[in-house]
């Protein structure tokens, strides 16, 4: 399909604005000079680059994704990047992660799935806020249906229809969703209930000792199964020993992310073992 058809074909259309942003708040526009300007950090006061980790299919033995995780300029922790995001900068900081994110995969040859980590309450209007990810996507030739949002099930948002709106949104647009960190947060089995996304990540909490704790393979095993119903795909994050990751595929998640496969490289594509 033509980049540029892929633009214009995808822009949403939501009226309601996030009320928390100030009377006179300008977004961006999503051209190219917005794109540009996002790609480098342009208006903030601090500068981040980007590692990314994989999520493996251990049945195909396959990578299925890559997240962004952000980093320092020169790879230091991410704490030491979102300790300096404010309300001041927090919309500039996550139109610049979308579209250095997309730069950085595009830049790397990435032909998989690239996850995405995104603020819900940096976000102003879904249909203006998007704008620059199609552009960056459009720039860079990176597919939309191979772009994942990720949001963190803890992560407050002050209004949940809003936040529902806003992932059915990117839905629309061809991008999938998922929701990190589940079963760790507050919101839970209630924000499935409004919303489907195309993935959840199974909190770390659940997954570590699982080979060995029964209460934790019985929750593990029935959310596997709800989500089954619901068409919801399961990923195992913070896998790091072959017992929990045999305990995942014997619950039925063939999804997994963690340092048993792969630690986060640093503006690379690490290499993976996926072992016996």
């Amino acid at each position: 399909m033509d980049k540029k058809l892929i633009f214009t074909m995808t822009t949403p259309t939501l009226d309601r604005a996030n009320p928390s942003f100030p009377i006179g708040f300008i977004p961006l526009q999503g051209t190219s000079n917005d794109c540009e300007n996002c790609g480098k950090g342009a208006r903030l006061d601090f500068g981040f680059e980007y590692a990314y980790q994989p999520i493996v299919d251990v049945r195909s033995r396959t990578i299925y994704a890559h997240e962004a995780l952000v980093r320092g300029p020169h790879g230091e922790s991410a704490a030491s990047v979102l300790a300096q995001v404010n309300d001041s900068n927090r919309y500039r900081f996550d139109q610049s992660c979308r579209v250095k994110a997309i730069k950085g995969a595009s830049a790397l040859g990435m032909t998989e799935n690239l996850s995405i980590n995104f603020l819900p309450n940096a976000i102003y209007k879904p249909e203006l806020c998007i704008r620059t990810t199609l552009a960056a996507a459009n720039a860079h030739g990176f597919p939309l249906s191979q772009i994942i949002f990720e949001v963190t099930e803890g992560e407050r948002v002050e209004d949940g229809p809003w936040f529902a709106e806003i992932l059915r949104e990117y839905q629309r647009c061809g991008f999938k969703t998922a929701i990190d960190d589940f079963g760790a947060g507050y919101a839970g089995l209630a924000l499935l209930a409004d919303f489907q996304p195309d993935l959840i990540k199974l909190d770390m909490g659940l997954i570590r000792n699982l080979d060995t704790d029964r209460n934790r393979r019985t929750i593990v095993g029935n959310l596997v199964r709800m989500c089954e119903e619901m068409h919801i795909q399961v990923i195992g994050e913070g896998v790091e020993t072959v017992g929990e990751r045999d305990a995942l595929r014997d619950a039925g998640v063939y999804l997994m992310q963690g340092y048993l496969f792969a630690r986060p490289a640093f503006q690379a594509m690490a290499a993976v073992e996926f072992g016996g």
